[in-house]
């Protein structure tokens, strides 16, 4: 089976997704639930997943975790009258607190405390939205992440690639922090460019306490022409760098609707891993994620 490793979902009723602006991202101004998912996933065989934040805003960490709970409850409830229908597809979540609060090590007690919270494996912040490149090594947003660490968790990296050089500062400084980088840093696809992304990324995954996610790619390409072809110069990168055992699998629906439905995001995902071994593969699609993550 294979694990998804990041994902997304929102209730626009619930809250504005204020990063959703401009024509070209207009497809994705509705309700994205995990109803709309679960079948997607069945038929690709996907049977667990990562629920990755997508709001700065202290309110959407504690919803994400009871998502989870209502999936854990549901199926507990199924297992008193008899075998479960199928387990719930939250293995677990990547939320949101403001690394800079003083209290930030209380704060993600008391989010673990939660219903859900147990299901709570990882920290981001959207720091590709920062005007200071080096947002990750000031002192607050560091005393931040070593709580993070203490805590037990990993810290996912959503970038552009001008910020890596900070990333790999920040890992530098924090060997004890995994540090997990979303969408392969976010290379120039469309571009056709590589360095100086691939050199950047090389760097930081030269720290044995980083991990890469295969994922986001196809909108960093051309999301109305893309071809694999297109992707594997990226993909080989992110492979020759950190290695399959440190590689994860994640479909980033539903922003890669916008290129692409969910199993052929998956399916170009295999394609791009085709020259692995069965053992290899089993890390990319599931092993990486489990371990990391712990689920």
């Amino acid at each position: 089976m294979t694990v998804d490793a990041h994902h997304h979902v929102w209730d626009l009723s619930v809250r504005d997704q204020d990063w959703i602006r401009g024509p070209g991202l207009t497809p994705l101004r509705r309700n994205f639930t995990l109803a709309d998912l679960a079948p997607e996933a069945a038929a690709a065989g996907v049977d667990r997943t990562v629920l990755v934040q997508t709001v700065t805003v202290p309110e959407e960490t504690p919803e994400l975790l009871a998502l989870a709970h209502e999936q854990d409850e549901r199926e507990e409830r199924e297992e008193r009258h008899g075998p479960a229908a199928g387990r719930g597809l939250i293995a677990g979540v990547v939320g949101w607190t403001d690394l800079t609060r003083p209290d930030v090590a209380e704060e993600l007690a008391r989010l673990r405390a939660l219903p859900g919270g147990r299901r709570l494996k990882g920290v981001r912040h959207q720091v590709q939205g920062e005007a200071d490149p080096e947002w990750l090594l000031r002192p607050d947003v560091r005393r931040g992440l070593a709580a993070v660490a203490d805590a037990g968790l990993v810290y996912d990296l959503v970038v552009l690639p001008h910020q890596l050089p900070a990333c790999a500062g920040a890992a530098r400084a924090l060997p004890g922090l995994t540090f997990v980088l979303d969408h392969a840093g976010k290379p120039p696809v469309a571009s056709g460019s590589l360095d100086p992304w691939a050199r950047d990324l090389r760097t930081l995954a030269a720290l044995p306490n980083t991990v890469c996610k295969l994922s986001g790619l196809v909108t960093e390409a051309d999301p109305a022409s893309w071809t694999v072809e297109d992707l594997r110069p990226y993909a080989d990168t992110v492979l020759e760098a950190f290695g399959p055992g440190r590689l994860m699998y994640g479909s980033d629906w539903p922003v890669s609707t916008l290129a692409a439905d969910y199993g052929e995001v998956l399916a170009a995902a295999h394609e791009l891993t085709e020259g692995l071994s069965g053992p290899e593969r089993t890390e990319v699609f599931e092993g990486t994620a489990v371990r990391v993550y712990g689920l």
